[in-house]
């Protein structure tokens, strides 16, 4: 048997050991697709079979895979010619797998693709290659694990971070990681072989997508995708110091601006922006979100933070007097029974939703965040975006994802503020018409 020499980066180093679970996590630039495609030759070659045993079958997976194309197979096969590898030493590739010695095999595979019935194919394979990771489910993760189980097998994770509550994400990052998990975060500057292309392309991408650069090619959590409303404000306030450490000031009355959801069987979210308005300024100092939960949940929450009645006042859309369905009781009715000062703020019409955009828009330079206490709903308001006609390549208005619930509270909260000024505006326009105006 042949034995190969294959130069692996420091950052690499923990994941040549044998592990149930290795991952590497980080931004462009940094080998870790180059680093399991190698690993994964080099398994195939150091388990052939021999002596009437099986050689190494191993999948490598995305969650979604329309074609070869958007597999790694392109990437093994640069590999294999690297090492100079082929027939002769038990490898031959054809057009949807590649033979490995002692009849071995990799496939390439879409875990969408897969039923509870259908995964069982795997069962006997001791590699599962996930490519991509960041876009997998907690359906298709759960599919897979108990999957691959044969003695020694091992499950390969390597993503660009998107958000923190992802499923690999949580299941690899979180404060509870699987029995044998191995975890390697590489960027760009772990890459001894990075190129002047790809270091040009860095600099271009801090230059001209400064939003972006930390998520692309510092593998760091997305804080605003390319084309959100609040995507350049949010870049600007960071920029500003304005994201950082907000203290409330306990003797001014606190805001709850609510987004309402769903309760019981619907499973919309209802989302909260807490805040202070002080002077010209508004300091979001909290952020709540439920996802199908009692309204007690809610008032539960607010207690515990003491938002008690007498330091909050809670602000609900122009729904928020509708009875709910589940309950037989308004959210508004609710929060007052609770004890609280309850506004409702009157519908805005068709454009209500343009509205909130672009009061948020104009008055995101006088807001302050309290970034551990609103991290959730500093990522709502990063992913907001606008739904697109792909084919007539028009907007539809906001898309209705998981940000919409706590980014329409935001907009509620920046409507609520900027009213009272246009009174007060309209009041000293009326006073100054009729002579009273100082």
């Amino acid at each position: 048997m042949r034995t190969l020499r294959i130069d692996t980066a420091e950052v690499f180093s923990p994941l040549l050991e044998p592990s149930r679970y290795k991952g590497a996590h980080g931004g462009r630039g940094s080998g870790k697709s180059h680093f399991f495609a190698g690993k994964l030759v080099e398994d195939c070659m150091a388990e052939p079979g021999e002596n009437g045993g099986e050689g190494m079958r191993a999948a490598c997976i995305r969650e979604v895979q329309k074609d070869l194309a958007q597999s790694s197979k392109l990437l093994i096969e640069t590999k294999l010619k690297d090492f100079g590898l082929g027939e002769a030493d038990g490898f031959k590739v054809f057009r949807d797998v590649i033979q490995c010695p002692g009849d071995g095999l990799i496939v390439f595979k879409g875990m969408n693709d897969y039923t509870a019935e259908s995964i069982k194919s795997l069962e006997g394979f001791k590699r599962a290659w996930w490519e991509e990771a960041q876009a997998a489910t907690s359906h298709s993760l759960n599919l897979l694990r108990p999957t691959i189980r044969a003695p020694g097998s091992e499950l390969w994770f390597s993503w660009n971070p998107r958000r923190k509550t992802d499923p690999v994400d949580a299941m690899l990052r979180g404060d509870e990681k699987p029995t044998g998990a191995t975890v390697v975060r590489a960027n760009w500057r772990d890459n001894p072989w990075f190129t002047a292309e790809l270091r040009q392309e860095r600099l271009d991408c801090l230059r001209m997508q400064p939003d972006q650069y930390d998520h692309i090619w510092e593998g760091g959590y997305v804080t605003a995708i390319e084309g959100a409303y609040y995507a350049k404000c949010l870049a600007e306030a960071r920029a500003e110091g304005r994201v950082g450490r907000v203290a409330a000031d306990p003797l001014m009355t606190i805001r709850m601006f609510c987004d309402i959801g769903g309760t019981g069987a619907r499973a919309d979210s209802f989302a909260m922006w807490g805040a202070q308005f002080v002077g010209r300024e508004i300091r979001a100092i909290d952020y709540y979100e439920a996802v199908g939960q009692p309204l007690a949940t809610h008032v539960a929450w607010l207690r515990e933070r003491k938002y008690t009645p007498d330091r909050a006042q809670i602000w609900l859309p122009h729904d928020g007097e509708a009875q709910d369905k589940v309950y037989d009781i308004s959210y508004a009715r609710a929060f007052r029974d609770a004890g609280y000062d309850v506004t409702v703020v009157p519908n805005q019409g068709k454009g209500a939703a343009k509205a909130r955009i672009e009061a948020g828009r104009r008055l995101f330079p006088s807001i302050w965040f309290n970034e551990s206490t609103t991290e959730p709903g500093l990522a709502a308001l990063g992913w907001y975006h606008e739904k697109k006609d792909e084919h007539r390549n028009v907007g539809l208005g906001p898309e209705h994802d998981w940000s919409s619930h706590g980014s329409d509270c935001f907009g509620l909260m920046c409507v609520a503020y900027e009213q009272p000024a246009m009174e007060q505006k309209d009041n000293w326009k009326r006073r100054r018409g009729s002579g009273m105006a100082a």
